[in-house]
């Protein structure tokens, strides 16, 4: 089973159209991997006793989450929030399998 990260933008979005988002994200996943199941590895932090403090340590977490993942999923828009797009830079830099999908 593969397991897959998903990178997205959350700034100025709700809860609940954070989830949202990242269910198509999985769908759309499992389509492109041709594949019934996937592992998502947990990389969103809200509402969790854990959560880092500040965007830079939700980051620096969500880097070592992605070392995990077979691939990379980010979502519309990823390419205009700042640790979307370092976290496709690290991703196609150690070699982690990377889809984008569009809105």
């Amino acid at each position: 089973m593969k397991k897959i990260f998903i990178s997205q933008p959350m700034r100025g979005k709700s809860p609940g159209e954070i989830e949202h988002e990242r269910s198509l994200a999985v769908e759309a996943a499992k389509k492109l991997l041709g594949v019934d199941e996937v592992e998502v590895i947990d990389s969103y932090f809200e509402g969790k006793n854990n959560m880092p403090k500040g965007p830079l340590k939700c980051l620096g977490h969500s880097l070592i989450m992605l070392a995990d993942a077979d691939v990379a999923v980010f979502a519309p828009r990823w390419n205009e929030a700042r640790g979307c797009i370092i976290e496709h830079e690290a991703a196609l830099a150690y070699g982690i399998r990377v889809l984008e999908l569009e809105g």
